[in-house]
C-alpha cells in the first residue's frame, strides 16, 4: 500500500497499477484465508491492528507532513526500509541450511521469481532515476543470487516418498 501511496504522490501510473493489482490480490488472500481459517478471532484482530496500522501512517504522511516533496521523500524512504526487509527475510533461514547442509526450507521457484522481479524494478529504477526504486530492490538480486549458490551448494533433499499406484 506504501508503494501505492508513493506511485499516486509521483503521478506514476506503472506503480499504481502494478501495486493496485498487487493489493487486491492481497486482498482476496486474506478474504480467502479468513473464510477458511479455524480460528478466525485472532486472523481478525491481526487483521484489524494491520489495517490501523496501514491508517496511521496514511494520516501520518497525509496530514503531519504538508510539503508532498517531504511527504514523498519519507514515504519512499519508509517503503524502502520495509522492501529491504523483505528482501533480506528468507535469510534468516541461513544458520539452519548451513547446518543441515540442505535447502529444502527454501522455494526454488520463489527465489527466481524474486530475482527477475527485484532486477525489473532496479532496471524501471534506473530508467526513472529513482533511487527509492533502484536502492531497496538491488537486496533482491544480492539475496537471491546467494540463494541460488546455497541451491547450487546444498541441493534439496531428494523426495522419500513413492507415487501411489492408480
Amino acid at each position: 500500500m506504501g508503494w501505492l501511496y508513493y506511485g499516486y504522490l509521483k503521478n506514476d501510473w506503472t506503480l499504481i497499477t502494478v501495486n493496485s493489482i498487487g493489493a487486491a490480490l492481497q486482498t482476496l488472500y486474506l478474504l480467502a484465508y479468513l473464510f477458511y481459517a479455524a480460528e478466525k478471532r485472532c486472523l481478525l484482530y491481526q487483521i484489524l491492528f494491520s489495517l490501523g496500522v496501514l491508517l496511521v501512517g496514511y494520516s501520518y504522511f497525509h496530514l503531519w507532513v504538508s510539503d508532498v516533496t517531504t511527504r514523498l521523500n519519507q514515504l519512499g524512504l519508509f517503503c524502502s526500509i520495509f522492501a529491504i526487509c523483505m528482501y533480506l527475510s528468507p535469510l534468516t533461514d541461513l544458520t539452519k541450511i548451513i547446518r543441515t547442509k540442505s535447502t529444502k526450507c527454501l522455494s526454488f521457484p520463489l527465489t527466481v521469481a524474486t530475482f527477475l522481479t527485484a532486477t525489473s524494478w532496479v532496471l524501471y529504477g534506473l530508467q526513472l532515476s529513482d533511487p527509492y526504486i533502484m536502492v531497496p530492490n538491488f537486496p533482491g538480486i544480492v539475496t537471491s543470487v546467494l540463494r541460488f549458490w546455497l541451491f547450487w551448494q546444498y541441493p534439496p533433499d531428494q523426495l522419500s516418498y513413492r507415487p501411489l499406484q492408480a
